[in-house]
C-alpha cells in the first residue's frame, strides 16, 4: 500500500458527534480490555469458560450487525478534528490500544503515563520488548510531527533496552533534538512511573513525506505511526 494524501478520509461527522461516538465505543473498548485482562489470568472451571464463551460469541454477533469490512483508517472533519480509532497505541476504539493519551509540555517534551498490564507481558513480570518499541514508536512520530504541524512517517528508529521494564503504571517522554530540512531526529526513552533510570531509550529519523501538500489533508493528521 503507498501512502498518500488520499490515504486520509474527509468525514461529515461533527466535532460533537466524534467525541459522543469516542464516549460510546471508547467505553466498550474498556469493557473488552477487562474480558482480555481476566481471561489470562481466570483459573474458574471448565464450564464457566463454556458459559463466558458463549456469552462472549453472542457479544460478538451483536457488534457484527453493522461493521464494515474495511479498516477504520484515519479520518479528519472541517472543523480541523482528526481521529484514527483503529491506532494498535491510541486507538479509543481499539482494545489493544492501553490506549496511550500524550500530553505536550512546555519545554517541548512529549510524554505520557499509561497502564501497561498482564495483555503486554513479555519477560516474567516485565513490559514485551516489541510493545516498548510500539509505543515508543508512536510517541516519537506524534513528537516529530510539531503539535500536528508537519506530517511524517518513520525512516529508522533505533532501541537500547536498559533493562526489563516492569509491569504496571509506566512513562515515557521523547523531545525533538533536530530538524533538517523534510528529517526530524527524535530522542525518547520509557521506565517505570517514578524510576530514576529509563528502562529504553530510542532514537528515530522521521520524515515529511514529499507529498505532504497534495490535496486538502488536514494539518491535524499528525502521526502516520
Amino acid at each position: 500500500m503507498t501512502l498518500s494524501s488520499l490515504s486520509f478520509t474527509l468525514s461529515e461527522l461533527s466535532t460533537a458527534d466524534v467525541e459522543a461516538s469516542e464516549k460510546l465505543y471508547g467505553e466498550l473498548a474498556g469493557d473488552i480490555r477487562q474480558v482480555v485482562d481476566v481471561a489470562i489470568r481466570t483459573q474458574v472451571t471448565a464450564d464457566r469458560v463454556a458459559a463466558a464463551r458463549d456469552l462472549v460469541r453472542q457479544a460478538t454477533q451483536i457488534l457484527a450487525e453493522d461493521a464494515p469490512p474495511e479498516p477504520a483508517g484515519i479520518q479528519f472533519n472541517a472543523e480541523g478534528r482528526s481521529w484514527n480509532w483503529g491506532n494498535a497505541v491510541v486507538g479509543v476504539r481499539n482494545a489493544i490500544a492501553p490506549p496511550v493519551v500524550l500530553h505536550w509540555d512546555d519545554d517541548a517534551t512529549v510524554h505520557s503515563e499509561v497502564d501497561l498490564g498482564v495483555a503486554y507481558e513479555g519477560p516474567p513480570g516485565s513490559v514485551h520488548g516489541g510493545v516498548s518499541a510500539l509505543l515508543l514508536d508512536h510517541l516519537m512520530g506524534e513528537t516529530a510531527s510539531g503539535r500536528h504541524t508537519r506530517l511524517i512517517v518513520t525512516g529508522t528508529l533505533t532501541l537500547r533496552y536498559v533493562h526489563p521494564l516492569p509491569l504496571g503504571r509506566i512513562r515515557m517522554e521523547a523531545r525533538i533534538t533536530k530538524v533538517d530540512g523534510r528529517k526530524v531526529t527524535v530522542t525518547a526513552h520509557i521506565g517505570p512511573e517514578g524510576g530514576n533510570e529509563p528502562a529504553v531509550e530510542a532514537t528515530g529519523l522521521f520524515i515529511i513525506p514529499r507529498w505532504h501538500n497534495e490535496g486538502a489533508v488536514s494539518a491535524e493528521v499528525g502521526s502516520l505511526d
